[in-house]
């Protein structure tokens, strides 16, 4: 065999340097890469945005933007675990709730549907839609319901179709409305409830707030 010579040997050695330096690179691309996918998956479900406050119950969380204020126990109905509700001058324009074990049912469906039953009659409502929540193991199977309806009356006897809730908006205010129901994981009922005069919650905010449910 005939010896390299010196300039071949620098030849070699040089493109042993440029594919190690371009492996090098490569690798790094994507192990950013990856990681910025990681970072991405744990924001899209169970993530509270900042400067966000928390609804916490037993079974269940959910965060609300800054504009909404928690109610304590003493403020909030018997039937809510737990209340945020947004204000303007014209009264409460806003309120998320949570409720538990508020039926007994053996699926998810069945829940939603226990959970329909608290729209006001006259409603116009959507269909049951299949979405996940975050949940101690992963994704955990829910419905979410759509609905609006038109406010018939003002004030704390009204009760705006919302079981132990009110809404303030004059009469003949549009109010929109989002229901996550499903089972915790005790198989126990939860409905996270979202009502809003129509224009006041933006559908970026909506979003979140959905995105945040996380089952305990």
């Amino acid at each position: 065999m005939r010896a390299m010579t010196g300039k071949n040997e620098k030849k070699r050695t040089a493109g042993r340097t440029g594919y190690a330096s371009a492996s090098a690179t490569a690798t790094a691309a994507l192990a950013t890469l990856l990681l910025a996918a990681g970072c991405g998956s744990e924001a899209s479900s169970g993530a509270v945005p900042e400067g966000w406050g928390t609804l916490k119950t037993p079974a269940v969380t959910v965060a609300h933007p800054p504009a909404f204020e928690a109610q304590s126990a003493g403020e909030r109905s018997k039937y809510n675990a737990a209340a945020a509700t947004l204000s303007d001058e014209s009264g409460t324009i806003g309120m998320i709730t949570v409720q538990l074990d508020f039926t007994d049912a053996d699926s998810v469906e069945e829940a939603a549907i226990g959970a329909e039953a608290g729209v006001a009659l006259g409603s116009t409502l959507g269909k049951q839609e299949e979405i996940n929540v975050s949940g101690p193991d992963g994704d955990e199977e829910a419905r979410r319901i759509n609905f609006e309806f038109t406010q018939k009356d003002s004030g704390a006897g009204s009760g705006a179709g919302t079981p132990g809730g009110t809404l303030d908006p004059k009469a003949g205010t549009r109010v929109a409305g989002v229901i996550v129901a499903g089972l915790d994981a005790d198989d126990k009922t939860y409905a996270v409830r979202i009502d809003a005069v129509k224009g006041k919650l933006s559908k970026g905010d909506l979003k979140k707030i959905i995105d945040s449910i996380t089952v305990k």
